[in-house]
C-alpha cells in the first residue's frame, strides 16, 4: 500500500466505494487503509518548517535580508549578522542604529549581541560610540577574542582595530529629539530620588536626603511605553542550528553609561540548538532582571509549545512589573514558533515577522497582548 501512487489510489478508492454500495463489505478495511495513505507533502510538513527567521517588530527588509543569506548559502550566524545589519543601515523605527534615541547628553549610542546555538559562545557591545554596524562588531568580539562583552570607548577602540568605520552617529533627527527633551525641562527621565526634583527640571542632580520606595512605582507610569524598541531575531537552520542576535540605540534620553537587555545574553536573546530560540524587547532594565529568553529557551527543552513559553515569561515579569512595556518572540527547533506581549494602554498588540518555507514569503503575524 505505501507503494501505491496517488492517481491509483483515488482509483481504488472509487471501485472499492461502487462495490461496496453493491454489498461487498470486505471493502470496509480497504477504505479505512486508502483513507491513511499520506497526502504527498503533508508527513514532511515538520521538516518544511526549517529554515526560519523570526524577528521582533514588522521591520521585513530585515527578515528577508536573513532569509535570502540562509538560501544563498550563508550560516545561521551571517543571517543574523546581516538580518540585524540591515535594521542598522535603515534605522528601524528610529531605535535601531545611528541617529536615533540620543541619551541625555544628546548622543547616540548603540549596543548588539550575537550567540551561537551550537557553541553557546557570544559576542556583545554596549554603550558603542561612532560605529554604526554594531552587530558586526559583536561578531568580531567572537571571531576575534575570548571575551563576551566590550563596553564603551574600549568597545569603539576594537571596533576601529577590527577596520570599522569612525563615524559620527549624531543626526538632525537625533538632534532635534534632544533639543525638545532640553526644552520640556527634560521629561522624561531616568533619575529617582534625586534633588532638584527629576520630574520637573534637569539636572546636574545630587541624591535626595530622604528615600521614596514609591517612585519607581510611579515612574513607570511616566516612561514613553515606545521608547525601548529593539530588532531581536532568531535564525534556525535546516539541520536545526540556532542563532540568534539584537540591535538597539537603546531608550531614548538613558544616562550615560546605561547598558539595557539587548546586549545581555539571557535577557536580549538566547540561543541552544538542543531546544531553540529567543528574543525581548521593550523596556530592557525591567527584563533584563528576569533573563526573559533563557527561561524561554528552558520552557521550550521541556517540550512546552513557543507560544506558551512566551506568555509563561511575560507572566513572570508582570507580577512584580504590571506596568512593564514588553514582547518576547520563541522558536524550537522542528520551526514552531510563536510570541506574547505585556497589555499596558496604548500597547495592547505585538507585530513581529516570520519567514519559512510553510509561508513561502515574509510574513507580518501580530499577537494580542496578555
Amino acid at each position: 500500500m505505501r507503494k501505491l501512487g496517488r492517481s491509483r489510489a483515488a482509483r481504488m478508492m472509487h471501485e472499492c466505494c461502487r462495490r461496496a454500495a453493491m454489498g461487498f463489505g470486505h471493502c470496509r478495511a480497504l477504505l479505512v487503509l486508502l483513507l491513511l495513505l499520506p497526502v504527498p507533502g503533508a508527513a514532511r510538513a515538520g521538516a518544511a518548517a526549517l529554515p526560519l527567521v523570526v524577528n521582533t517588530w514588522a521591520f521585513r527588509k530585515a527578515t528577508e535580508t536573513a532569509w535570502c543569506t540562509l538560501k544563498s548559502g550563508g550560516s545561521e550566524l551571517d543571517a543574523v549578522e546581516r538580518g540585524c545589519g540591515q535594521c542598522e543601515i535603515e534605522q528601524c523605527d528610529g531605535t535601531v542604529g545611528f541617529g536615533g534615541s540620543p541619551d541625555e547628553h544628546g548622543e547616540t549610542t548603540l549596543d548588539a549581541m550575537i550567540m551561537d546555538g551550537n557553541t553557546m559562545e557570544v559576542g556583545a557591545v554596549a554603550d558603542l560610540r561612532r560605529i554604526k554596524n554594531a552587530i558586526g562588531v559583536a561578531r568580531k568580539v567572537i571571531q576575534h577574542t575570548k571575551h563576551t562583552l566590550l563596553v564603551g570607548e574600549s568597545a569603539s577602540f576594537f571596533a576601529e582595530s577590527m577596520g570599522f568605520q569612525c563615524e559620527d552617529l549624531t543626526t538632525q533627527n537625533s538632534l532635534s529629539i534632544y533639543l525638545r527633551w532640553l526644552n520640556q525641562s527634560c521629561q522624561p527621565n531616568y533619575w529617582k530620588n534625586v534633588i532638584p526634583d527629576a520630574s520637573k527640571s534637569c539636572g546636574p542632580y545630587k541624591q535626595a536626603k530622604q528615600f521614596n520606595s514609591e517612585e519607581w512605582i510611579n515612574s513607570q507610569r511616566r516612561i514613553n511605553i515606545h521608547n525601548h524598541d529593539t530588532i531581536g531575531m532568531i535564525v534556525i537552520g535546516t539541520s536545526g542550528n540556532v542563532a540568534v542576535g539584537t540591535s538597539t540605540n537603546g531608550a531614548v534620553h538613558k544616562m550615560q553609561g546605561r547598558v539595557g537587555d539587548a546586549p545581555i545574553a539571557g535577557a536580549g536573546a538566547y540561543a541552544d540548538s538542543t531546544a531553540g530560540g529567543a528574543a525581548a524587547t521593550g523596556d530592557g532594565d525591567i527584563m533584563m532582571r528576569f533573563l526573559p529568553s533563557y527561561q524561554a529557551v528552558e520552557y521550550m527543552r521541556t517540550g512546552t509549545d513557543p507560544t506558551i513559553a512566551c506568555q509563561k515569561v511575560i507572566s513572570r515579569i508582570r507580577k512584580y512589573a504590571p506596568f512593564f512595556f514588553g514582547a518576547v518572540i520563541c522558536a524550537n527547533t522542528t520551526g514552531s514558533y510563536g510570541a506574547a506581549c505585556n497589555k499596558v494602554p496604548g500597547f495592547t498588540r505585538f507585530p513581529f515577522m516570520v519567514y519559512s518555507p510553510m509561508l513561502n514569503h515574509s510574513s507580518e503575524q501580530v499577537v494580542d497582548c496578555i
